[in-house]
């Protein structure tokens, strides 16, 4: 029998990225539950900051507890999320609460009949804001995602990576040829 949960999501916002962004960049994230048979309280926090050493930056899509497991799904915030999780095929990063901590599991090991998203993917947009959402209000919201990776979890590897992978890591990925600055001395060579 399938049992709602209440969640409380928390969004620390930054700055808008651009100036014609519509949307604040989303720095940290706190998602907190409790399971419904036992009451135990968990929390799942994420950072979505390039600055931090470890990985980071997964957007939630599916949230759910089966036998008293809490699971969550979700994919890298970008490329350099993508990389630091190390360029998942399918790109879907998946957990399971085990022993206090939320630990990453296989495909294989996350419960098959967890699939669809049901959670407002990205989170809710920055205006108009609702403080609760029903199931259906979720559903309304994630309606005209187009994206696979966004909507479910993907069982399969896709054909083509999901961000371009460079040569030896975080440098230029073509060869920058430094300029000579001029010759200001006034001493003709």
């Amino acid at each position: 029998m399938a049992k709602k949960i209440i969640v409380e999501r928390v969004q620390k916002l930054g700055s808008r990225p651009t100036l014609e962004s519509r949307e604040r960049q989303i720095l940290d994230e706190t998602i907190t539950f409790s399971i419904p048979e036992t009451h135990q309280k968990i929390i799942w926090a994420m950072s979505f900051r390039d600055d931090v050493p470890e990985p980071n930056g997964i957007n939630v899509v599916v949230l759910d507890i089966v036998n008293n497991v809490p699971y969550i799904g979700g994919y890298p915030a970008g490329c350099i999320a993508y990389n630091k999780w190390k360029r998942p095929n399918p790109p879907q990063i998946l957990f399971k609460y085990e022993s206090g901590q939320w630990k990453r599991v296989t495909l294989a090991e996350f419960p098959p009949q967890i699939s669809r998203a049901n959670v407002i993917v990205g989170g809710p947009p920055a205006e108009g804001i609702e403080p609760f959402y029903t199931v259906e209000q979720v559903n309304e919201e994630n309606h005209d995602i187009n994206t696979p990776e966004y909507k479910t979890i993907l069982r399969e590897a896709m054909k083509t990576e999901w961000c371009p992978q460079y040569p030896s890591g975080p440098k230029a990925p073509l060869p920058i040829t430094p300029i000579s600055p001029p010759n200001n001395t006034g001493v003709k060579k």
